[in-house]
């Protein structure tokens, strides 16, 4: 059993938590994940990890699905089944001088100790924090503390400018000659078009295939990813890849293979 030492409410749908496990803090790096299983009966839940300090691993999860409603209920004092990682492979932070980080919505979490590794080896970091409204843009403050420009895109114009991560980017990416890298994370969708908007300035890039993973392990399949030609699978040879080849479109379709399961058991759980 693992024990839940601080939890937090970002807002409605978003939750911090941080979780004693120090095997798992002691060798996590940027860009692993973990696996939560919140009680003997649950679903493997793949979360990337946000942070570390201590003993103590930092997750970040929002509750749209059964598994994670579940985690929700849960308090600091309180624990969970299972925590088991560091999974995946960490995160390749590349020789650049000045990297521009997308983050959507709770892409901030797993954006956040890769940003802050750049930082410390000596990186110009730009950050462009995007979401939905001014209630689900977060960790803005531990941002602030590395970050040489923060800019804020919410859909409604809530906070910051009114649009999409990639209206941000296009006059950066057009403007700044000294950008030489960009790490895109959250939906698949954003990912795709800022990968194809790194592409037209010649910019490399990293995204990270998260949000695809399921089991974690890689038996089943669901987290397959063509690149280049070549088949990959988040969980196992990832879950950060270069965006550049990644097939997004056979991403997006595989996405919904499992919305109608996922829809009963969330029922499920509302009765």
């Amino acid at each position: 059993m693992y024990k839940i030492t601080k939890k937090v409410v970002l807002n409605e749908a978003i939750d911090l938590m941080h979780i004693e496990a120090p095997l798992v803090a002691k060798n996590a790096k940027p860009g692993h994940f973990v696996i939560v299983r919140v009680d003997k009966d649950g679903e493997r839940i793949p979360l990337t990890i946000a942070g570390m300090n201590g003993n103590d691993v930092h997750i970040i999860y929002q509750k749209l699905g059964y598994s994670t409603q579940l985690l929700g209920e849960k308090a600091a004092g309180d624990t969970i089944e299972d925590f088991v990682g560091p999974l995946g492979k960490a995160a390749h932070i590349r020789d650049k001088k000045h990297v521009v980080g997308v983050a959507g919505g709770v892409g901030s979490a797993p954006l956040l100790p890769q940003l802050k590794a750049y930082y410390e080896q000596g990186t110009k970091v730009t950050l462009i924090l995007g979401a939905r409204n001014q209630d689900y843009i977060i960790l803005r403050d531990e941002y602030a503390k590395f970050c040489d420009q923060i800019i804020v895109t919410t859909d409604d114009g809530s906070l910051g400018q009114k649009g999409l991560v990639t209206d941000a980017l296009k006059p950066l990416l057009a403007s700044d000659k000294s950008i030489d890298h960009v790490i895109a994370i959250g939906p698949v969708i954003m990912m795709k078009y800022v990968t194809l908007m790194a592409k037209e300035y010649q910019k490399t890039i990293d995204v990270s295939l998260n949000p695809i993973m399921i089991d974690g392990t890689g038996m089943c399949g669901n987290c397959r990813v063509s690149i280049g030609g070549e088949t990959f699978f988040a969980c196992i040879d990832g879950p950060d890849f270069a965006g550049e080849d990644v097939d997004f479109d056979e991403l997006m379709a595989r996405q919904n293979y499992y919305k109608e399961e996922e829809h009963v058991c969330y029922m499920r759980l509302k009765k």
